[in-house]
């Protein structure tokens, strides 16, 4: 007997709609309509995004691609500044400055007023590296240490100009009489060399760095060395390489230079191939120096080592700025560009024995004037 059997092989197929989709599930590509069918009974696809197995797929596109990088770098910046801002509360010590800080005259925002900071340099050596080496009784104390390099920098709000003081400047020290500028930290600490530096000048002083060139070379190599232009160049510190000490040789033209050599042209009085070389040579190259550090901030490598870079920066410098005011400091100076080398113009003589160099008034008014106002 033949039986015909029912079938429902005729009827269409049945189109079945879920709940909303969650946010998450529209970000994966997959929309709220869930069909049945397609090649046969039993076959599941999603309307959108099947993978043909029954499952969604993923469609990746390009402003997921930018979203995730930019999520990346954000979070990369925020390591390096929870770092700096860590390294600059545990690291730094601005106690050494506390007996100047009731001279210093409040500034406004860096990234949007000029401020003038005064960048002091000791001539203490640390008991290991470039420094540790120099021989004839090198002082190792801050308290009792000459200011190796003095300069004023105007930064802030678009500008970045500089001015070097030479360290063999005869000036009046209360107190002490005429002497050399250098001598007023080591006589009076921070206090009496800001006090002197003021007098001598006429400025207002907004903020103070000592700069601890010790700890330069580290924070140098993190960035990846620096680009400065010299010329030619034959350093020996403590005898130089062949005794233990450091040498630096190099040709006239452009030379990209690691943490300790650096160091070492920052630190060079004395070159046998140039004869006419001085403190004055030694604080352009110091300059020279700073220019190409704020250059090589923007580079792939620095952004790359950026938390390491960020951690080291604080212990370079002993200030009266917080974490905050240093990252602006940072902001402004590349807003504002690389400054030439500004050296205060001055007299070569002798007082008591010493040689000295004797400034003229009107030209420190005039160099003043210029570093205020461009």
């Amino acid at each position: 007997m033949y039986v015909e059997m029912p079938s429902n092989l005729e009827q269409p197929y049945k189109v079945y709609r879920s709940g909303p989709r969650g946010l998450k599930a529209r970000l994966r590509g997959e929309d709220d309509e869930l069909q049945l069918g397609g090649d046969g009974p039993g076959y599941n696809r999603y309307r959108a995004g099947g993978d043909g197995r029954g499952g969604p797929r993923r469609r990746v596109s390009w402003k997921r691609v930018i979203l995730g990088v930019v999520a990346v770098l954000v979070s990369w910046l925020l390591l390096s500044f929870v770092l700096f801002m860590i390294s600059a509360s545990t690291r730094s010590n601005p106690a050494i400055l506390a007996p100047a800080q009731s001279q210093l005259t409040s500034g406004g925002p860096m990234l949007t007023s000029a401020n003038t900071v005064l960048v002091l340099g000791l001539d203490n050596r640390p008991t290991s590296g470039v420094d540790s080496k120099e021989g004839g009784g090198a002082n190792t104390n801050e308290v009792d240490a000459n200011t190796d390099t003095i300069m004023l920098w105007r930064i802030g709000g678009g500008v970045s100009r500089r001015l070097s003081i030479p360290r063999d400047t005869l000036v009046n020290i209360p107190g002490h009489g005429q002497e050399k500028i250098n001598a007023a930290w080591a006589q009076g600490g921070p206090g009496l060399a800001l006090q002197v530096i003021k007098q001598f000048t006429g400025l207002q002083i907004n903020h103070v760095i000592v700069v601890d060139l010790g700890n330069f070379p580290k924070f140098i190599d993190d960035i990846g060395g620096v680009t400065v232009k010299t010329g030619r160049i034959c350093s020996n510190i403590s005898g130089g390489a062949a005794n233990g000490g450091f040498t630096l040789d190099l040709t006239p033209g452009v030379h990209h230079l690691t943490g300790e050599q650096a160091e070492v042209l920052a630190r060079t009085r004395e070159n046998s191939c140039n004869a006419s070389s001085n403190d004055l040579t030694r604080e352009e190259a110091q300059q020279e120096i700073m220019n190409a550090i704020k250059s090589q901030l923007l580079t792939l490598h620095t952004f790359v080592h950026l938390p390491w870079a960020s951690w080291d920066a604080p212990s370079v410098v002993q200030t009266d700025m917080g974490g905050l005011t240093l990252m602006q400091l940072f902001l402004a100076s590349e807003m504002g560009g690389s400054a030439p080398p500004s050296l205060l113009s001055e007299t070569n003589s002798t007082y008591n024995g010493q040689d000295v160099l004797i400034p003229s008034q009107e030209n420190v008014k005039a160099q003043v004037a210029k570093l205020l106002n461009g």
